[in-house]
């Protein structure tokens, strides 16, 4: 496993990596920009934590340049790769983990990709109180994550389908075990009901399940 930061894969190999982990990581992107484009479609303040390599906001100021972003992440060597990719944007950059968050209301848009799974559930609620924090009245938290199924009977289909998308994308057996083994252990995910009872405890006003596909699931909620 790398140690440059917490996900499976080095930072300089990353984006290489990860759409053929996780199916559909790109519609990921995909249904942030379009529902943000849809709640907030003038000037926005946006925070990306756990920014990770900084695609997301590289595909966000391909289509919009009146976005002003933050990009949040506890690697120093994933923000460096950022920092190369969005050279000359209007992007600053901060070494620090949602839990460590101290912005109060300063944003439009508050997203989290990928990131939330590595806290045990006992630490998610204040990342996730950092994020509700950092969000202006009316702004939009939009989170993807990695999930358990609401029971083990579909926990155990669902974890199937995505061993069979591991092997058809060409992942070594050793690298197959190797997630499956971090399950629990370095990620910790959680059902989609108790994302939605969270976000709710955390007090936004409004919350929604927005995508969800194997064992991926995005979720929004307004402030």
């Amino acid at each position: 496993m790398s140690m440059d930061n917490k996900s499976a894969y080095a930072s300089n190999v990353y984006d290489d990596h990860i759409v053929h982990v996780l199916p559909y990581y790109r519609d990921f992107h995909d249904q942030i920009i379009d529902l943000a484009e849809a709640c907030k479609p003038g000037a926005v303040d946006w925070l990306d934590t756990g920014c990770g390599t900084g695609t997301l906001a590289a595909k966000v100021l391909q289509a919009r340049r009146n976005i002003r972003f933050t990009l949040c992440d506890p690697s120093e060597k994933m923000l460096n790769v950022a920092e190369k990719k969005l050279k000359d944007q209007p992007v600053r950059f901060l070494r620090a983990a949602s839990h460590e968050l101290v912005f109060e209301s300063e944003f439009d848009v508050v997203t989290a990709v990928q990131c939330h799974h590595y806290y045990r559930p006992d630490e998610r609620e204040q990342a996730v109180r950092s994020c509700y924090r950092a969000l202006r009245s009316g702004g939009v938290f939009v989170s993807f994550e990695n999930i358990r199924m609401s029971t083990e009977v579909s926990d155990v289909i669902a974890m199937k389908r995505w061993v069979s998308f591991l092997r058809e994308q060409g992942n070594p057996e050793q690298e197959i075990q190797m997630q499956i083994d971090r399950r629990g252990t370095e990620t910790f995910p959680i059902t989609i009901e108790q994302h939605l009872d969270l976000l709710k405890r955390t007090g936004f006003q409004s919350v929604d399940l927005l995508w969800v596909s194997y064992l991926q699931a995005g979720f929004m909620a307004i402030r």
